[in-house]
């Protein structure tokens, strides 16, 4: 595994009449590229990921007319489990490219690569190895299975945050969103207007949106969420109900025990009491 940052200026290409004889993947920060391999050609911009198969002609370089391109790459080898992940994002060739990944990984993504990079170079007897901007070659042993792990993040956050509908989901997109800020996060203060601003909608057109598209308003689903948190804690943990609420984002006990009530049919303690 070789992992590198690059940032080339106009005139920058790169050309393998047969392809590479690893994987290679392709993030870019800033500028853009243009990425042909096989029959798929392709754009990047900032926050695009590209993943090229072994084996097929490839050629990419600065985008004509654009003023730097400026990227991370790793040459590796997949592991089983990734070609789900990238499944939905193929293209011809055996050319992958996750477009538009949120802005809100972008940081978590460029510290696994910097991560990455420096645990190329790890060896026991080097636990924190300094940083270096030289490309780094990962050999074998526990730097490579570092640099694997790094990489897997990558894979996971770019394409679950950039992912397509699930075969046989249906609905906006927008909306699956906000349901999946809400499941990540119950006891965070969501509110219709925090919610609204994470996809980019007004208030009032993500609470009709909402509503229409869920049956409920962004306020019952997240009470809802709440609930299914703090009966989950109440059932894994010996935490004080007080701070299973505050945990559950229930601003005080009584509020959370009538929420609970009116959704499990008894309150917070008896609930646990009847499970143990």
């Amino acid at each position: 595994m070789i992992v590198g940052h690059y940032d080339q200026l106009p005139g920058y290409a790169t050309r393998r009449a047969a392809g590479s004889p690893s994987w290679l993947l392709l993030w870019t920060e800033a500028g853009a590229g243009f990425v042909a391999q096989g029959g798929a050609s392709f754009e990047v911009r900032a926050g695009d990921l590209a993943v090229l198969g072994s084996g097929v002609p490839q050629h990419y370089r600065v985008l004509p007319g654009a003023g730097r391109w400026r990227f991370w790459w790793v040459h590796f080898q997949p592991r089983a489990s990734w070609a789900a992940w990238l499944a939905p994002y193929a293209r011809e060739g055996r050319a992958h490219l996750v477009a538009g990944v949120p802005g809100a990984v972008h940081e978590r993504i460029d510290l696994a690569f910097r991560r990455a990079r420096r645990d190329a170079r790890w060896t026991p007897d080097n636990l924190v190895p300094a940083e270096t901007r030289v490309p780094a070659v990962a050999v074998g042993g526990a730097a490579r299975e570092l640099v694997e792990g790094a990489v897997e993040e990558v894979l996971v956050l770019a394409t679950a945050a950039a992912r397509p509908a699930e075969p046989g989901e249906e609905g906006d997109e927008r909306v699956r969103r906000a349901l999946a800020l809400i499941a990540a996060e119950p006891g965070a203060p969501h509110s219709v207007a925090s919610l609204a601003r994470a996809v980019a909608l007004s208030p009032s057109r993500f609470a009709h949106l909402f509503a229409e598209e869920t049956g409920q308003t962004p306020m019952q689903a997240v009470r809802w969420a709440r609930v299914r948190h703090a009966a989950s804690l109440l059932e894994v943990t010996d935490m004080d109900v007080g701070h299973v609420a505050a945990a559950s984002g229930f601003v005080s006990p009584f509020h959370f025990s009538r929420a609970f009530r009116k959704e499990y049919g008894l309150p917070p303690r008896d609930y646990r009491a009847r499970l143990r």
